[in-house]
């Protein structure tokens, strides 16, 4: 019996060594990374995958939005349908678990992922467009980081396409995140366009990129640098308020004069919505449907409505001292009585929660913002419409907010503010008024801070502004707490999700964010 084993084990071993055993052979018909990127169109196409990796699922069709949304004042629930891991962000219950939270964390690396394909692989590459599309690059990745150090603090800091299983980093701290979003941006401003046209609409233009850094500036508590930033896309003469309110949110009137940087999508004709992901039809700047009409439309899904607070923020001739009802309140939202494109409103035609308004009786109060309500009532319908993603009306409104921290005089920051209460469609009466004196610098704050409520209601924006008040002190000594669960050393971040802190041995459980 034992020859008969060593008879086996020598049959087995030399089988083995007349095998080869070379695993990483290479397909010799195939296309791999390393060779594909030798032309300008090759870099093309990779930077094409990045534009349409930012209108994925996880990023601005859906759960970008969501995550800010959810984390801001301006949104209360539309009801029980809302899913159980937006529920929790809502109401301050998440955990290093959400699904939601690791969808965008996740999207968002995917998102530097493919800016860093473009970086790296553009340097063996001639062209006249190479240090364009580079620069469109490094704006993607500087939002992408924007986005993630905004939320959750410091996270690995990859400036080159990983290659290897190897190449995991552990966080970086906030600063270093803050210092490679600048360098980005700053890169990105010497190479781009004031403009596009024709089948490029969509691309970043110098203006996007100097936008996001007044952003990331401010954010950083730098308001000096943020102020150049927007003198420059203020004296630019490329951009002016629409007269029209609401052309800023329509699919006709994409890519208009306000419009400083939107995300591209395509009404299909149908109710196809790529709950997958990426791009499916090879068009990278205009390809995918989104989905935040049917999410907040107040006649289907509904998941989302606009909070008490933020419908009492709105000047209205019921409160003592205003002496104009603000317009953009009926711009923004739908209640019953109001005219869509099959006929007037009713009560019963909401599939949302009441809301309360000054007292008043509970009635059913939805966005009209986002939704094709004004042209389309069908009960499942993914949108075409773009998101827009910074209009000029903020960029005056960031300006305002930096005159006044630099200790501008009061006359020309009210002449700032007021360009966007002066919207032909608008017509606000100017500040000062009976309700918001602007004496002090304190004073002119609340006022910024009630035009941008308004002005900009439901737009992905008001989380980051409080996150920026609240670590300045602003809140709760100037304006007070708006997040009624919110918690000192927990609530000003989300928590680095579960999954990659297991994935990653460089991250690892010690270094979660506080309150997790």
């Amino acid at each position: 019996m034992k020859n008969i084993y060593k008879i086996i084990f020598l049959l087995v071993l030399g089988a083995m060594a007349a095998c080869d055993y070379d695993l990483d052979k290479v397909n010799p018909n195939g296309i791999i990374v390393e060779n594909y990127y030798k032309t300008e169109a090759d870099l093309n196409q990779a930077l094409t995958s990045a534009y349409s990796t930012l209108q994925s699922v996880q990023l601005t069709a859906r759960e970008w939005f969501f995550v800010h949304d959810l984390r801001s004042d301006d949104m209360a629930t539309g009801g029980g349908q809302l899913e159980v891991p937006r529920a929790q962000l809502l109401i301050g219950s998440n955990d290093p678990a959400n699904s939601v939270a690791e969808a965008f964390y996740n999207g968002w690396f995917g998102e530097i992922k493919e800016a860093n394909v473009v970086i790296d692989k553009s340097k063996n590459i001639t062209g006249d467009n190479v240090a364009r599309m580079v620069g469109e690059a490094k704006v993607l990745r500087a939002w992408a980081y924007y986005e993630l150090v905004c939320e959750f603090g410091g996270v690995p800091l990859y400036e080159n396409y990983v290659t290897t299983v190897n190449g995991a980093k552990p966080r970086a701290t906030v600063e270093e995140v803050y210092t490679s979003i600048i360098n980005n941006l700053t890169d990105a401003i010497a190479v781009l366009p004031l403009s596009y046209s024709g089948a490029d609409l969509g691309r970043i233009t110098k203006g996007a990129a100097e936008a996001m850094l007044a952003r990331v500036y401010m954010q950083h508590n730098e308001y000096a640098k943020a102020k150049t930033q927007l003198q420059d896309i203020i004296g630019s003469g490329v951009y002016s308020l629409t007269d029209n309110y609401n052309d800023n949110y329509m699919e006709e009137t994409e890519y208009n004069k306000e419009s400083v940087l939107e995300v591209g999508f395509k009404d299909n004709g149908g109710s196809n919505f790529n709950w997958g992901g990426g791009d499916t039809n090879g068009d990278g700047l205009n390809g995918e449907t989104t989905i935040h009409n049917q999410e907040i439309n107040p006649l289907t899904w509904g998941n989302l409505i606009p909070s008490p607070t933020l419908l009492a923020e709105f000047e209205s001739t019921d409160v003592a001292g205003n002496t104009k009802t603000d317009p953009r309140f009926h711009y923004s939202f739908y209640k019953a009585g109001d005219t869509i494109v099959s006929g007037v409103l009713k009560e019963s035609d909401f599939n949302i929660a009441s809301s309360v308004l000054r007292g008043a009786p509970a009635q059913k109060i939805g966005w009209r913002k986002h939704t094709l309500l004004y042209k389309l009532n069908k009960s499942y319908y993914p949108s075409g419409n773009n998101e827009r993603v910074i209009h000029y009306s903020e960029v005056l409104l960031m300006m305002a907010e930096c005159q006044n921290e630099t200790n501008d005089a009061e006359a020309t920051v009210l002449a700032t503010l007021n360009q966007v209460r002066n919207r032909a469609s608008v017509k606000m009466p100017f500040y000062p008024t009976a309700n918001y004196p602007t004496t002090t610098k304190d004073q002119r704050f609340v006022a910024i801070v009630h035009e941008k409520r308004v002005e900009l209601a439901g737009e992905e924006i008001r989380n980051r502004d409080i996150l920026r008040w609240r670590a300045q002190g602003k809140i709760p000594t100037i304006i007070p707490e708006p997040i009624s669960y919110f918690v000192k050393n927990k609530y000003e971040l989300l928590p680095i999700p579960q999954n990659s802190v297991d994935r990653n041995p460089n991250i690892g459980q010690t270094n979660q964010n506080p309150g997790y």
